[in-house]
This record gives C-alpha cells, structure tokens and sequence, in this order.
C-alpha cells in the first residue's frame, strides 16, 4: 500500500472512532436529564462547531486538490471526481436517512417529556376565553346599533327615551354623544355615582366610519385587583352612529349613541389566569428547545464525521478502480488521435486487467488494418488522380449523375463545349438550368428508353441533339450514354458541329462539282441550236409565227444564260482556292469594297462605322472582298422593300477581360425582316436562302471563307430592348477575326499592305 493510501485509511479510522465515541457520549448522557445540557450548552456547542469546522476543512482540502488537478488538465480528473461523488454519495444518502429517523425521535422523545394534553388544554382555554369575550363584546355591539336604529326615529331624544331604550337593550347605562364624545344625555346611572367616562377618540373614529364600534375596558391584573368601582371594574364599551340626521343640531354635527355593559368579574379573572399559565407553560418550554438543538446538534457532527468518512473511503476505492479505467483511458485517447503504438497493460488478474489487455491487442490489429488501407487508400487516389487527369484532358464533354439524377462530377470538357459552369450546379438537376431544359428532358428519355430495353441485352445509348445557344449559335452534339454501378449514369458528348458543317460543305461541294460538269457542257449546244433556229427560220416565218420564234428563242437564250450563272457559281463555290494569307488592313478592304455601292450611301441606305486605328489582320484580301460583298448585297437585298430601309457596315475591336486586343470584328446589320427561325439554323449551309431568285450559296462561301481564316461567324436576329420575345428588328452577321499580323515596320515593310490593286478581280 502506498503512502496516499495508508493515510487516507488512517484519517477514515480516526473519524470513524470519534463518530463511535461521539454517539457513546450522547447515550451515557440521555439519562441525565437536561440539566446538564442547559449548564454546559455554550461550551458543548463551540465544541461541536469546532470538531465540524476541521471535518470541513479536511474536506475542503481534499475537494481542492480535486479541483486544481483538474485545472492542471491532468488526465482522469473528471472521472476521479465522478468517482468520488458516487461513493460519497452512496455513503451520503444512508446517513441522511438515518439522520432524518434520528431527528424525528428526538423530537418526539423531548416532546414526549411534556405533558401535551395540558398545553392542549391551555390551548384550548385560551381560545375559549378569547371566543367568549369576542361574543360579548359583539353582543354589546348589536344593542348599541339596535338603540341607535329606534333613537333615530324618535323626535325628541329625552331622558326618558334613553331610558326606556336602555331597559329595551337590557344595558347598564347608556348615554346621547356629541361629535366629539361630550355626553349630552345619559340613563341607567345610579344616583351618586359619577357619569361614564368619554370614550377614546380612536373609539371614536372608528364609529363615524363603520358605524359602530366596541371595546373591552379594564381587563387586566391591575384593575381587578383595585376596588369594584366603576372606572376598575372590566367592562364593554359600544359606540354607534345615529342615522337619523332630524335630530342633529347643524349640519355635520354627528351624534353617538354609547353602550356601557360591565363584564363579569369572574369570567374576567378566569381568562387572566389561563393567559397567565399559559404564558409561564412557554417559558418553561424553552429548555425543551435548547436539550433539542443539543441532541440535533450531535446528530449533525455524526452525520458529518460518517460523510467525511464516507468521502475518504470514496477517494480510495476511486484511486483504485479508476487507475485501470484510466489508462484504458488514456489509450482510447490515444487510439482517437491517430496513435495506434503499443499500449501498456494494468497487472492485476481481474476483468479491469482483462479488458487492458484486450485493448491492447485490438489496437496492435488496428494498427495492422490501417496500414492495409492505407495502401489501398493510395492505391485508390492514384486510380482517382489518373482518372480525373484523363477527364480533364479529354476535349469531350463528360458528366456524371447520381442515383437521383442530379450532376454529380462535370470535367472541363463539358463546360467548354456547353458554354455554361456546369460544375457550379453539383448537386441539382441538369433540366434546372434554362438553357438545358429541352436537352435534359431529351436525355432522360434516352435513359428510360435504355431501361426498358435493357433486358434485350442494351448497355449504352447514342444519339445526336441540336442545343440552341442563346447568341444564336446551333451546336450539334453527338451524345452517348451508359449507367454505372450505384444506379449512377454516365453522359458523353462531343460538338460536332463543325463535322456537320464541314461534311455537309464537302457535300455540297462534291454536288457543285458534278452539276458544273453534267450541266454545263450542254448548254452551249443549246444556246447555239436555238440561235441557228432564228437566224434559219426567222426570214421565212411572217406575222404572229415569227414573233412566236422570237420569243421562243429569245427564253431559250435567256434561260441558257441563267444556267451558265448557276453553273459557274457552284463550280466557284465547288474550286474556292486556298487562302493566301498576308497582312491586311481590314478598314481599307471595306473601303474598297463600299465604293461600289456609291448610290447606296448616297441615299442614306448604307451606313459605314469603321474604327480607326485597326490592328492588321492575316487573311487573304480577294476572299475577304468577297465576304464584304456578299453580306453587304445579302443586307441591301433583305432592306430592298422598305422605303426606311438601312444597312450598317463597321470594324471594331474585341477586348478580353484584362483590355487586352483579343480580334477585330466586321459586322453587317440591317432592319428588315430578319431570318426565319428555320433558317437560322443553317443559314450558312448551300442553297438556304429566303429569296425568291437566289441560290443559297452566298452565306455558305462566306462560311467556307471564315473556316479558311479560322474566325468566328454569328448571325443573330435583333430585338426591340434586347428581349428575346420581343419583335424582331433586323438581323445581324458579324466575323472575328483572331489571326492577327504582327505591327508593321516602316523601315523594313514599307507601310502597311491593303492590296489595293486587287480589288477590281473580285468585284
């Protein structure tokens, strides 16, 4: 046993030997009477709070040191604490019960040493007396008012009338007051004998605001020890207002009407004596009360020497068995933050040893299984880090939904094709987002339409969707769909809109190829036929036959020449040359090109904004020409019809978001009609046109021309306000062109190029 225990047992010993002696003093002492506990009162109480002042300090001391253990955050404190509450408290909660059963037997033992039927009887006296006095002076009250009621109604309140009202009342005496109690009228006074005294004034009062009032007079030792006169001998006084006003002498001039009834001697003295005796029986229960404290007192040091020692035997037993716990403790602790070491092991044969050891090596096996998850741990990170890689390289599209069907992973790809942060609506559904809504309820059809195929053997669905950009732009994306494992789907897409467009270009460049071959060959034959046929015939034919060949021939001829147009635009449009790329100045180009629609800007139908300075730009200066003359004619031919009609040509500059040049932009506006929504789609596919007489391949040279110059090319429909559903106010196509030439040289160079000399090979 260690030093702390050893004494621990030792205080627990001694307080449990002065408890014993202590109550041993108190039994020798129970038959002696309380005459010694009233001799030697104040000494035995000093001692008694001495002895449980150092019983508490021990305590504190100890409570203390619990305290600053804590605070010093000593490992196992609270559950010491706890331990040692419980035990105490275990020791406590007997001791109360048995302290309670104490105290209520010595209560009820000294109140058994006195006789409790007497002071049940005086009691009983003493409120009898006090009843019995309230009844008479209640009676005397109920005359004084009853005389009172009857004086009101009389007239003249004579002598007579008192007289007769006091033999009505069977009173002694009784007497006519003014307001301030002067006796005006008295009767009943025996001859010799000095009238009644004036009441109290507070006696007084007391009848003008209730209107009657009593008292009992001369109830105490003193006046009945005096003679039996009538100021000495007990009495009862009434006084009562007169409610009939008649009989006042002014106005607020009250009158009394006073009842003087003497009590009896006899039930005067009685009362006096059981006043007296029980006056004298609660003195002599005082010393009752002080042997009562004394023995409670005793009680109390005992019951605190058994919760002192109670409390010590807590903080032992506590050391004990908290000692295994706290190390069991400790490694738990340990095991929480991370550290799964070798933990040390309680020595001791029972379970609390048992279970140390058994901690022990389950942390040894835990240590074992995080190691091997670890390494699987890793394993997965470098197979997630080398998919998310994967992910983000690849140009396709690729997101993820969970069993809910909200966006679970979205890679870069996805985002840089649908033009939209994808990413930053994880967690909802991809219908939630207005531009996708059609699109989403497209592909969630596709999956349903996979799970019900799904027990004919479908793993996988593909598919392609036209998704309408809000700038006007029509992406086609080839989808290809699956379900993961988790009932997770998985969604792949590419934009193949520049495919499309590229193969239906080459398409249609094949189909020119081939008319302007299979056509054009014939037709000189029949241009040349249909003349021969005029110049033969025309000088033998007469009247209407003549002009009937004219004409024939004449629509022959013509319609040959629009085939040889036809022709020869499918066959340019079909053996469009390569271009020539050098630096061009894009604002001297247009100028070019605008001089040949002089008359238009003259009336005010042709508009040109071009911004000046324009950075050179690399492209080829014919095919460029071409362009502008294209969307310009394109534009006057949309205004033709309108006597307001306008078109607007400008340059601009297209900045990035740090206001670094990013491309120059042409742009053509006009205010008519717009592009049809069908038309808008493929505007810049061959033969999609909205004029009568046209081809339908204007847009599509500019079209191939701007994927030869790799710039971007829109076509909008204006709005009123900029609102989608508001009318449409013209239509706009615009080309930005990114490659651009490096700043010119003057030295080198010899100032800028604008490839002037071309100009009239195009137009």
């Amino acid at each position: 046993m260690n030093r702390p225990a050893r004494w621990i047992w030792i205080v627990a010993l001694v307080a449990g030997i002065g408890a014993a002696l202590v109550l041993a003093f108190v039994l020798s002492l129970s038959t002696a009477g309380g005459g010694f506990y009233e001799r030697h009162f104040v000494w035995l109480f000093w001692v008694n709070a001495a002895v449980a002042a150092l019983l508490v300090l021990v305590i504190g001391v100890a409570a203390v040191r619990l305290v600053l253990r804590l605070k010093r955050g000593k490992f196992g404190s609270r559950l010491l604490i706890k331990l040692a509450g419980i035990f105490a408290l275990v020791g406590v909660l007997p001791g109360l019960v048995i302290y309670a059963v104490s105290y209520q037997f010595v209560s009820r033992s000294i109140d058994a040493w006195f006789d409790v039927k007497v002071a049940g009887a005086l009691d009983a006296g003493l409120a009898l007396g006090k009843t019995t006095l309230d009844a008479l002076q209640a009676d005397v009250a109920g005359k004084a008012r009853l005389a009172a009621e009857r004086l009101g109604d009389s007239r003249q309140p004579s002598p007579l009338v008192l007289e007769r009202l006091r033999e009505q009342t069977g009173v002694r005496e009784i007497a006519l007051l003014n307001h301030s109690g002067q006796i005006l009228a008295t009767a009943g006074v025996a001859p010799g004998s000095s009238p009644p005294e004036r009441p109290p004034t507070t006696l007084l009062r007391q009848a003008r605001s209730l209107g009657v009032a009593s008292q009992i007079e001369g109830l105490d030792d003193e006046a009945l020890s005096a003679s039996d006169g009538a100021g000495g001998a007990p009495r009862l006084r009434a006084l009562a207002l007169l409610p009939d006003a008649s009989i006042r002498l002014s106005p607020g001039d009250d009158r009394f009407l006073m009842v003087v009834q003497p009590l009896p001697r006899k039930l005067a003295v009685d009362a006096l004596a059981v006043q007296a005796a029980h006056g004298e029986y609660q003195q002599r229960a005082l010393a009752r009360d002080s042997l009562s404290r004394m023995y409670i007192g005793t009680l109390t040091l005992a019951l605190i020497l058994a919760v002192f020692g109670a409390v010590l035997l807590a903080i032992l037993l506590g050391n004990q068995l908290a000692r295994p716990l706290l190390l069991l403790a400790d490694g738990m602790r340990q095991v929480a933050a991370g550290d799964l070491k070798p933990k040390p092991v309680f020595a001791s044969g029972d379970e609390l040893g048992g279970l140390t050891r058994s901690f022990a090596d389950m942390t040894a096996q835990l240590a074992d299984a995080r190691e091997q998850v670890q390494r699987g741990v890793d394993q997965l990170e470098g197979a997630r880090t080398r998919l998310q890689t994967i992910l983000d390289t690849l140009t396709a599209g690729v997101i993820v939904f969970d069993r809910e069907g909200c966006i679970d992973t979205v890679n870069p790809g996805a985002t840089r094709i649908l033009g939209l942060s994808v990413a930053a609506w994880r967690g909802r559904h991809l219908g939630e987002l207005p531009e996708l809504e059609g699109f989403a309820r497209s592909v969630e059809q596709r999956y349903e339409q996979l799970a019900d195929r799904s027990e004919l053997g479908g793993d996988h669905w593909q598919d392609a969707f036209e998704l309408a950009r809000p700038e006007g732009v029509t992406l086609t994306l080839l989808v290809r769909g699956a379900p993961l494992p988790g009932e997770q789907r998985l969604m792949v897409f590419d934009d193949i809109t520049e495919v499309v467009s590229a193969q239906r270009s080459q398409a249609w460049a094949e189909v020119a190829r081939r008319l302007a071959h299979e056509i054009k060959n014939p037709l000189t034959p029949i241009q040349l036929s249909a003349e021969r046929l005029q110049h033969r015939l025309e000088s033998k034919l007469e009247g209407s036959d003549q002009a009937l060949l004219l004409r024939s021939v004449a629509t022959i001829v013509a319609q040959v020449d629009a085939m040889q147009r036809l022709v020869n635009e499918f066959r340019d449009y079909a053996r469009l040359p390569a271009a020539q790329m050098k630096p061009l100045d894009l604002n001297a180009l247009a100028n070019e090109v605008l001089a040949l629609y002089g008359q238009a800007h003259d009336r005010g139908q042709l508009v040109v904004r071009l911004t000046e300075p324009l950075p050179r730009i690399l492209g080829d200066a014919t095919q460029i020409r071409q362009v502008i003359h294209n969307l310009v004619q394109n534009a006057l031919d949309a205004v033709s019809e309108r006597a307001d009609g306008r078109v607007e040509i400008g340059t601009a500059r297209s900045l990035g978001d740090n206001g670094e040049l990013r491309a120059v932009r042409l742009f053509v506006q006009d205010n008519g009609p717009g592009f049809p929504d069908k038309v808008l789609k493929r505007a810049f596919e061959p033969y999609v046109t909205t004029k009568a007489k046209g081809t339908g391949l204007g847009l599509a040279v500019v079209k191939k021309i701007a994927d030869e110059h790799h710039a971007r090319l829109r076509a909008v429909n204006m709005h009123l306000d900029d609102a989608p559903e508001s009318p449409v106010t013209g239509a706009r196509v615009s080309l930005s062109f990114s490659l651009l030439a490096p700043a010119p040289n003057p030295e080198t160079d010899g100032g800028p190029a604008t490839a002037s000399g071309d100009a009239t090979q195009v137009l």
